[in-house]
């Protein structure tokens, strides 16, 4: 069976040209019909015929469909696609909408059986993939169709890149972006401070003590982000004890949380709330303003984030920041992978459900997404690297976050690992409730452990949740 975490995502990753060509000074850097039905693999009925420049069969003058997560990356790069697909389909219209709520909006549309044709299902508000699964579209003819330029799609891609979208047997999302996991901080400033960035959690915590007596905090989290701090603990601690960790969360294994490599971590963040070297208030803070208060402000000397975050930030970035990437920290010196060790897969997730009334729509905006042009547009202007090989320069287009990237998946080699189980049983909304708690210092590890717990088991004792066995 083919699992989010197999042989083909470590693959992948471990051919990312992120790493590999700017090395080598390259540039392999790397986030329906006009009928009314269709069948499990998202054939509509009607519409076109389907021919090598219109693989799915879009009719002209349809109209196509899209909600789009609007986060770290914004929406206006599938506006950009949009705009190629109506310039080839003569009086077609792609409606691109904007969503920071796509569970809350979608679901109902599921429900009422007349979803849009094509939807970013990511951020804190995603749709669980479990919960419509059965309601996808397969995408594997979107991978075999030609792009714009005329190759297969397949052909151009990184190896492997199905794997973070197949779920049981069953591909069904087109993760678009490269993602990797870090902790954010600027050059500039630790420079001028003669820091160092931590790469255990002592390490961290002394880093701490510095910052406060230059009265700044180490961290700083916003009400809507406060699980970044979950993806920081987690990503540690199966870097410190491998496998083991990793598959009991992904399980959902009782007492999964009682790891002691997370416990040592919980502990170690507890220490850093009781030390006051969080900004206070996150828990009633929007996220992007406290972001803020890292990137621009410069309250806060860390930030753990998706590689995102940069573009997210932009705009509210400090003029000469530098801002640059470090792996998450290990507990201790002797962990089972080492310090370089990343959380790193392709994100984003595209689907298009099957009852969707322009299916081949939706799928030829996709298309038009992995058209050299689009995938350009999108690492040049969101300076992250798509699923698209050889699109980013040996500069990064400038972006010294960027060029950092591509050094930590230089230096993590074969040691990437992922997991899927937040976003495959929708647990963030909940999961956020207990965060904000124990960052604000309400209760301590213990407590959001017990909650966290509390979480995982009614989603494996729920008999009405599918559950996908992860066994690598």
């Amino acid at each position: 069976m083919t699992t989010p975490n197999n042989l083909s995502r470590r693959l992948f990753l471990q051919r990312a040209a992120v790493g590999t060509l700017l090395a080598t000074g390259g540039s392999t850097l790397l986030a329906a019909c006009a009928g009314s039905g269709s069948d499990d693999s998202g054939n509509s009925g009607g519409g076109a015929d389907k021919t090598a420049e219109n693989p799915f069969g879009m009719a002209d003058k349809s109209t196509v469909d899209a909600v789009i997560f609007n986060g770290g990356y914004g929406y206006d790069y599938v506006t950009f696609a949009a705009n190629i697909v109506q310039q080839k389909h003569a009086g077609s219209t792609v409606k691109v909408a904007p969503s920071t709520q796509i569970a809350q909006q979608l679901q109902p549309r599921f429900v009422g059986g007349n979803p849009p044709d094509l939807i970013d299902n990511s951020g804190a508000n995603s749709i669980g993939f479990n919960t419509i699964l059965d309601q996808l579209a397969t995408l594997d003819d979107v991978f075999e169709a030609n792009n714009l330029e005329g190759t297969k799609i397949a052909d151009t891609l990184y190896a492997g890149v199905k794997a973070p979208g197949t779920f049981g047997d069953k591909f069904v999302a087109i993760n678009y972006v490269l993602t990797l996991y870090g902790l954010w901080y600027s050059d500039s400033l630790f420079k001028a401070n003669g820091w160092t960035p931590p790469k255990t959690y002592d390490e961290a915590l002394d880093l701490g003590a510095k910052a406060k007596a230059k009265g700044k905090y180490l961290f700083v989290w916003g009400k809507e982000a406060a699980t970044y701090y979950q993806t920081l603990a987690v990503d540690s601690a199966i870097k410190e004890g491998g496998d083991e960790v990793r598959l009991s969360l992904e399980n959902l294994e009782a007492d999964c949380w009682s790891k002691p490599q997370i416990q040592g971590v919980f502990k170690a963040m507890e220490t850093m709330v009781k030390n006051g070297y969080f900004v206070p208030g996150g828990a009633g803070t929007q996220f992007t303003a406290a972001q803020a208060k890292w990137s621009n402000d410069q309250q806060a000397v860390l930030y753990p984030s998706g590689s995102w975050i940069e573009n997210e930030m932009k705009k509210a970035t400090k003029t000469g920041f530098d801002m640059k990437g470090i792996p998450e920290p290990t507990l201790t010196a002797g962990s089972k992978l080492p310090y370089a060790a990343l959380r790193s897969g392709a994100g984003e997730p595209f689907v298009v459900p099957s009852k969707a009334k322009n299916v081949a729509g939706g799928k030829e905006v996709l298309r038009a997404m992995l058209s050299k042009d689009a995938a350009t547009n999108f690492a040049k202007t969101r300076l992250a690297p798509t699923i698209v090989k050889g699109l980013v320069p040996a500069d990064g287009f400038g972006s010294s976050a960027l060029v950092s990237q591509a050094q930590m998946l230089d230096a993590a080699g074969t040691d990437v690992f992922n997991y899927q189980f937040v976003d495959l049983y929708g647990m963030n909304t909940d999961q956020l409730v207990v965060w904000n708690s124990f960052l604000s210092g309400k209760i301590g590890a213990a407590d959001l452990t017990k909650g966290l717990q509390q979480i995982t088991d009614k989603v494996r004792n729920d008999s009405s949740v599918k559950k996908i066995p992860v066994t690598k």
